[in-house]
Formats: structure tokens, sequence, C-alpha cells
């Protein structure tokens, strides 16, 4: 009996006093406690979520919307509940609604607005996890997490790039994979004048084929399209559907297909143009 006195009397210790209220150690230690268990069972929660989301490769987006909307809402919860023990009633909490309405008046702006522009994000599932996306300042890369103030984006060089979350709803955004995860791409090239156009035809096809990227079937084979005369050469224009995994290694691809061009037109002897110029001097 003596301990649970000494331990009632501690925790009856006064920390803070203002007019009518007073604040208990009691009351800070319960509050702490019920968030750190908070934060715990949710992570425990999201670990369990991600092993689930690792095994099952076709809802993973899904799945990471419900981590992530479960994690907000037992914070949420935790913060009510601290609340609680720290004697704040709902009209205390209009009052500190109120003053971080003032706080954003004064600054926070941005920080709501992306608080605000993440959660959009994540129910509009317009932009989700694993996308290879393309901002209009000419970023991309693949989205690989959405958090409350940021995304973040791996690039091709795996370097991670933190955008903030209202540039998602106020800017362009492109995304390469938002309904379906395989694109067609166009790969320009040019060979000279008098060049035999059926040849050329041919060999970039059968060039194309040979590349892994390259998908067929379903109106989806390479194509050649002739796309203009240019200054000294003949324009055409590559179009292949490639695999999903290549969609989002586009300098890697485009480089494969140019390589592997450059060899077929070095076998049949194919003429790439280059700028020239004739100069004639008249003598009077």
């Amino acid at each position: 009996m003596q301990y649970l006195d000494i331990l009632q009397d501690t925790l009856s210790i006064k920390i803070l006093s203002m007019g009518e209220y007073t604040l208990h150690l009691g009351m800070l230690m319960a509050a702490i406690v019920t968030m750190l268990a908070a934060y715990w069972i949710s992570r425990i929660i999201r670990k369990s979520l991600g092993r689930y989301a690792e095994r099952s490769q076709n809802n993973q987006a899904q799945i990471y919307t419900i981590n992530r909307v479960i994690h907000y809402v037992i914070l949420v919860l935790a913060f009510l509940m601290g609340s609680s023990f720290l004697g704040l009633s709902f009209d205390k909490l209009a009052i500190v609604v109120g003053a971080l309405g003032v706080g954003i008046g004064f600054g926070l702006q941005n920080i709501v607005n992306n608080f605000v522009s993440g959660i959009i994000i994540l129910f509009d599932r317009s932009i989700k996890m694993g996308d290879f996306i393309e901002l209009e300042s000419g970023t991309f890369g693949e989205v690989k997490e959405i958090s409350i103030r940021s995304t973040m984006i791996r690039t091709g060089e795996n370097v991670d790039i933190l955008v903030p979350n209202s540039e998602f709803i106020n800017g362009r955004v492109t995304n390469w994979t938002l309904e379906e995860d395989v694109r067609r791409f166009r790969i320009p090239f040019s060979v000279a004048y008098g060049t035999d156009k059926e040849l050329v035809k041919r060999c970039v096809l059968d060039s194309a084929l040979k590349i892994h990227h390259t998908l067929t079937g379903k109106s989806r084979d390479p194509q050649v399209l002739m796309t203009g005369f240019g200054e000294s050469s003949l324009d055409f224009s590559l179009l292949v559907w490639v695999k999903a995994e290549s969609v989002k290694r586009p300098a890697l691809l485009t480089s494969d297909y140019l390589w592997a061009l450059d060899d077929t037109f070095r076998e049949f002897n194919i003429e790439v143009p280059f700028p020239q110029r004739d100069v004639h001097i008249k003598q009077k």
C-alpha cells in the first residue's frame, strides 16, 4: 500500500496551472503512453500490410492507400484520447483549433495545402505507388512513397526526389502508367536521299523485332512511318509498343533501339545523312 500511495502522490504532482485548468503528471504520462501505443499499433499494422503487399503484386497500390489511411485514423484517435487524458474538452479543443487557424493564416498555408493535397492524392488514385510520372518541371521517375507533406519519386539514376504534394494538384502531371502499363514509343531516325525506302522499312522492322523491349500482336506490331523531307535527309519514325518494365527506363530503351538501327544501317550500307554545304565561288 505504501508503494501505491507513493505512486499516487507522484502522479498527482502539478505540472501546470492556468486559471481553472491544472495539469498533473499522471495526465501527461497517460497522454504520452496513448500516443506511443498508437504509434506502435500503427507500425505493426503497416508492417503486416506491407508484407501482404509484397505477396500480392496486383494490389500494392490499394494496400498502400489503406495502410496510410489506417495510420492517419489511428493518430487522430490517439490525439483525441490524449486530449481527453489531458483534460481538454471539446470547447477547449475548439480554442486550440482557432489558434491553429490563426497560425495557418500567418504561415502554415503550405503545410496544410500539402497535407490536404496528400489526402486527395491517396483517394483520387490518379497517382499511385509504382506509377511512372513526369512533372511540368521535367522531373520524372517512379512513385515510391506518398506521405503527409510530400511524394517521393525515384529517378532512373536511383535519386530520390521529394516533391510537395501541392505540385501534383496545381500543376500538370503526365502519368505514363495510369490505366495501362504498356506504352508506344516513337524513335525518330533519318537516312540519306536516294536510299531505298522499302529496304529501310524492312531492315528497321527486323531490328525492332529482335529487341526484347518490343511487343507484338493485338495491333501492337512495330511500324515505320515516313515523317518528312529534311534539309539533307528522308525522315522516319519507328513506332514500337514496349513491355511494362521497359516503360520506366525511357533513356535506356531509346538507346537500345538507336544502337540496333545503327548496326543495321552499317550492315546494309544505308547512309545516315549529315549536314553538307556546297560552296560555289564565282569569278568575275
